[in-house]
């Protein structure tokens, strides 16, 4: 299950760690970590937003550790996202302004929850392996065709699915 983490840290060195190993610990694998250093909550904390995978049965455990080492959690909000494809993305994904791209699906119904880019040398075309998730098959394909006009208009090649055909 895909969960995020809305945890504050005091802003000195180690603190990040402290939530991270509590995550391993319970099988957590990290997708991604947002650290807002310039939003600093009243108490001079520094919130940290956290996107793992992580078995349903260990959720729970996991949020009580935190608490008795005496991590402070904002939220934990549960994504039940079932439909999961990934795409190899080819063009000038870098220049054509990648973050846009993700910004756009992610405002779906589904998100982005992986990418590897391959960039080979500045001018040239670069190659990405995109990950979407989404709670159906139904948002999954409608996001994968909301990306390809999007590539379309920024003429980036889409090559689907990688790892399975989406339903």
């Amino acid at each position: 299950m895909l969960i995020t983490l809305i945890v504050e840290l005091e802003d000195k060195p180690g603190q990040l760690v402290r939530v991270l190993e509590p995550i391993s610990k319970f099988g957590g694998n990290i997708v991604g970590i947002v650290h807002q250093r310039g939003k600093k909550t009243p108490l001079k904390r520094v919130p940290v937003e956290i996107s793992l995978k992580i078995d349903k049965r260990k959720i729970e455990r996991l949020l009580k550790k935190l608490k008795e080492d005496g991590i402070i959690i904002r939220s934990c909000d549960e994504e039940k996202f079932l439909a999961t494809t990934s795409l190899l993305l080819i063009g000038h994904i870098i220049h054509t302004d990648l973050s846009d791209t993700i910004r756009k699906v992610d405002s779906s119904d589904a998100e982005c929850v992986e990418l590897h880019v391959s960039m080979p040398r500045a001018k040239e075309p670069s190659t990405a392996m995109l990950t979407i998730s989404a709670r159906n098959s139904e948002e999954l394909q409608e996001t994968v065709k909301k990306l390809k006009e999007i590539c379309r208009e920024k003429e980036i090649l889409v090559l689907e699915p990688i790892n399975e055909d989406i339903v």
